[in-house]
């Protein structure tokens, strides 16, 4: 792909205790209108979670990033957010929520390759 094209993403938080507001970035989600393109990746520091906040239930955290990739994916584990548009897909993974795993603010950004940003993304905000 030459030409670039605009996408948006968002950055998903643990937010172990909400009503602290306390977070740990874990994933990226990225979606590119262009190229009707919908990824997630996260890469989950068990370690570093269990210092952060050593009562977190991580199979939660892990279930609901599988909950996201189902959702991008528009797999059936995805439940009925999966079976809809790519656009509308987005719109449901960015809301706010006030769940152990969030989505912080929605940011947009260029790029030739969204799969490529995705991958800068999650190196540049998880780590």
């Amino acid at each position: 792909m030459s030409d670039r094209v605009s996408y948006q993403y968002a950055v998903l938080r643990c937010v172990p205790r909400p009503e602290r507001e306390e977070f740990c970035n874990v994933g990226v989600v990225l979606y590119c209108h262009a190229t009707d393109y919908l990824g997630v990746a996260h890469r989950v520091d068990e370690q570093r979670l269990r210092a952060f906040a050593p009562e977190l239930d991580l199979a939660h955290v892990h279930a609901g990033l599988a909950f996201v990739d189902a959702v991008c994916a528009g797999t059936p584990m995805g439940g009925s957010a999966a079976q809809r548009p790519t656009s509308q897909r987005f719109g449901f993974l960015k809301a706010p929520r006030s769940t152990v795993l969030q989505p912080g603010p929605v940011h947009g950004g260029v790029c030739a390759d969204p799969e490529q940003a995705l991958a800068g993304l999650l190196a540049a905000y998880v780590g």
